[in-house]
């Protein structure tokens, strides 16, 4: 009988959650073969299979068990003596429509009502009923209150009751830390992305082309903030108890919105990328993302973060602290909007940006002054990103790059 036990999503955590189970009790299971998912306060994972055989599960999703336990057995005895099922189980509760009850077209004898509650049905002239008595039972005030609903127009009103997974439970606290803990204020500016558009437009199906890969705008982001964090080192920088930590690299947080919460890969050493290198890297860890095979390592360090909040039609916002991080910056929507343009009234593509920061260890002078070297580079690309030659920097390949320098000493 092989155990399966509760492996380390890293270091300093001791315990987890068990999400959805992804096989039932007592299905043969393939080695290799994905058994179930674990939620921590930093990631969710997947347990596989280490052997072939029949599964007995002893641990129920949702239940919090220490790392190394046992949560399941798989009998390598057993041979697949019948077709293996592999299915995600529900682990929220039945949604209450279940026992809604259909009265039109049906015999008496199906429902699950008193005679009186029957009476009142026909006479009220109520097509269905949600039961909430046992097992569904059809008391005399569900259908009282499904009678006012219906007087009302609002219908049966229903609703659901869900634990909180391990990861959502510490973001929400982690976000809760930062308006407690830092002086967290945001900043904005509006950034013209007409040279942006154009550079897109002139190249984006040649780079597709040569490399396979999309010529999106988070590497020009990523490109303008490498640039502006050294310029403006302190946004570069993160407090430590009494101590100042500054980096000399630039690890580049990008949030990712995904179906188990936001999750934060890191694009190390950003500074030693190109704009393949940012775009291939941004689309490993998106893919990774997607799938839910994000690892620890993949979001362990950051020493600033880029969330696009325009994927999603934000127009302004003010992001978050990604702690310790000292700043984020929250990008928005292009939207045509009218400027003024040697006294004329034109529209352009406008984005607005926002920097949030700690107020502590950066002033008002470096963060507007950052923001502005964000604008800068954007709405000049050639200048202060491709040192004036465009094609020659995005399909001549770079004669070395940083090596890759790992830093997890500050906490995450």
């Amino acid at each position: 009988m092989l155990e399966i036990k509760v492996p380390s999503p890293g270091e300093s955590i001791t315990e987890v959650e068990i999400g959805n189970w992804l096989v039932s009790d007592g299905d043969f299971v393939n080695k290799d073969q994905e058994l179930c998912e674990i939620d921590s306060d930093k990631a969710t994972l997947t347990v596989a299979a280490e052997e072939s055989g029949q599964i007995s599960i002893q641990v129920n999703s949702g239940e919090v068990v220490a790392v190394n336990s046992v949560i399941a057995q798989i009998d390598t005895s057993k041979s697949n003596t019948k077709k293996s099922t592999s299915k995600k189980i529900n682990n929220k509760k039945e949604d209450s429509t279940e026992n809604v009850l259909h009265i039109q077209g049906k015999k008496e004898n199906q429902t699950i009502a008193s005679p009186a509650a029957k009476k009142m049905i026909r006479e009220l002239g109520i097509e269905k009923v949600e039961g909430t008595g046992k097992s569904g039972r059809i008391t005399k005030q569900d259908i009282i209150k499904t009678n006012v609903a219906m007087g009302i127009g609002i219908g049966v009103r229903t609703s659901n009751r869900t634990r909180l997974s391990s990861l959502r439970r510490k973001l929400a606290s982690r976000l809760v830390s930062v308006k407690n803990e830092t002086a967290m204020l945001t900043t904005f500016n509006e950034v013209d992305m007409s040279e942006i558009n154009f550079i897109r437009s002139k190249y984006k199906d040649k780079f597709l082309k040569n490399y396979d890969v999309k010529l999106g705008f988070m590497s020009f982001f990523t490109k303008a903030v490498v640039r502006a964090l050294q310029l403006f080192p302190k946004v570069n920088s993160m407090i430590d108890g009494d101590e100042l930590i500054q980096y000399d690299y630039q690890d580049i947080s990008i949030a990712v919105s995904t179906e188990r919460g936001l999750m934060v890969p890191v694009i190390r050493n950003a500074e030693g990328l190109d704009f393949l290198g940012v775009e291939k890297e941004i689309l490993r860890l998106a893919e990774k993302a997607r799938v839910g095979k994000l690892s620890i390592d993949d979001m362990l360090g950051g020493t600033f973060t880029i969330t696009n909040g325009g994927v999603f039609g934000s127009m302004l916002s003010t992001p978050i602290l990604n702690p310790p991080q000292s700043a984020i910056l929250g990008m928005h929507n292009i939207v045509q909007r009218p400027v003024v343009l040697d006294e004329k009234i034109v529209p352009r593509p406008i984005m607005y940006l926002a920097l949030s920061y700690d107020h502590r260890i950066i002033d008002g002078k470096e963060s507007v002054g950052f923001l502005v070297a964000i604008k800068e580079a954007l709405e000049n690309p050639e200048e202060h990103l491709f040192d004036g030659d465009v094609s020659k920097r995005l399909f001549n390949k770079p004669k070395k790059s940083l090596s890759y320098r790992p830093n997890y000493k500050h906490k995450i």
